[in-house]
């Protein structure tokens, strides 16, 4: 899916440069399975990263008793987006070129707020689906929509996209418990603490890994696991070639998994990693055919149902057809009007 022809872009070459360094510094994995996009998905897609790292920073980089504060910035800024009228910030012009050409609904980017005032709130989670429905938020959409700028908005692929989306966001838990412990956070499902006998306060005043620990490692990661073959199942639904780039990040994030379980599932003491190397290797290995191709029917987690459902209640406006003269009329008028408006009005910084 192409912006259309008239649309008129917010975001300049600075700003998609802008954008491009968020994403080099700001998830390596990210940025080396994007090399394998084809350009015209790439570019959006790193204007999507650059909103999610500037709302997630803005929300962790916040003193707590700011932290409403914040997320309502955070709103007003995703509403302007949406009024086309973004705030004085690449990530935003950015964003806002995305949101027009490619029709993404609003619920999605408000899913991923949502999330991030659960983080602000300093919610826990008791079960693993209260843990999911977080998942869904801060990263699940962040899965639907890549899909959509990819043009795709079938719900079966939509599905598996957040299913891949939950997947990476376990695996960051896995990876990261004792960073998150060390700063007051904690995501295991509580109720799985309790029933290897850890006490969530007391793991958080003094994190170590012991046996238990180390189990409730290894059973989110099978969980991961899990989604990761469900998401695999949809990949073949992608356009051709944006399906190596969305296999190389499955592989590379599953592949932080098998690092953990190389370090005995410390993930106290050891921040696992996938090194260049192993990386190059799972990037060309994403370039190869699926050896077979799992059933991809499966309906949605149940969880991030809501955000298939978003895509499918917006459905695309189809533009008059070239001959229809009075449409395309139409067409141009909106466009003056546009371009009047974007000339009065005001930059206001982010």
């Amino acid at each position: 899916m192409r912006a259309p022809l008239w649309a008129i872009p917010h975001a300049d070459a600075t700003d998609h440069a802008a954008c491009l360094a968020a994403i080099r510094t700001g998830s390596r994995s990210f940025f080396a399975a994007s090399a394998l996009l084809p350009a015209r998905v790439r570019r959006p897609a790193y204007g999507l990263y650059a909103f999610c790292r500037l709302s997630d920073d803005a929300v962790d980089d916040a003193q707590a008793r700011d932290r409403p504060a914040a997320l309502a910035r955070l709103a007003a800024r995703l509403a302007r987006i949406y009024d086309e009228a973004p705030s004085d910030a690449p990530a935003d012009r950015a964003m806002a070129d995305l949101v027009a050409a490619h029709h993404l609904p609003q619920a999605l980017p408000g899913a991923l707020i949502e999330g991030l005032a659960w983080d602000a709130q300093g919610r826990r989670y008791e079960t693993l689906s209260d843990l999911t429905a977080y998942a869904a938020r801060v990263a699940g959409s962040v899965g639907a929509m890549m899909t959509v700028l990819m043009g795709v908005r079938d719900a079966v692929v939509l599905a598996r996209a957040c299913d891949l989306g939950v997947a990476m966001q376990f695996t960051n838990i896995a990876r990261d418990i004792g960073e998150d412990a060390r700063a007051g956070r904690l995501y295991l499902p509580l109720s799985w603490m309790r029933e290897v006998g850890l006490d969530p306060d007391a793991f958080l005043a003094d994190p170590v890994a012991s046996p238990a620990l180390q189990a409730l490692v290894a059973r989110l990661l099978a969980v991961a696991d899990a989604l990761y073959a469900r998401a695999e199942a949809g990949i073949p639904g992608l356009p051709l070639g944006c399906r190596p780039a969305i296999r190389a990040a499955r592989l590379i994030y599953a592949e932080i998994g098998r690092d953990l379980e190389r370090g005995d599932l410390d993930s106290v003491a050891i921040r696992a990693r996938v090194p260049g190397r192993r990386k190059a290797v799972l990037m060309a290995r994403a370039l190869l055919p699926l050896a077979s191709i799992p059933d991809h029917t499966a309906p949605p987690l149940a969880e991030t149902a809501f955000l298939v459902e978003a895509v499918a209640a917006q459905p695309v406006p189809v533009p008059p057809a070239w001959w229809n003269v009075p449409g395309q009329v139409a067409r141009v008028l909106d466009l003056i009007e546009t371009l009047r408006e974007r000339e009065g009005a005001v930059p206001v910084g982010p």
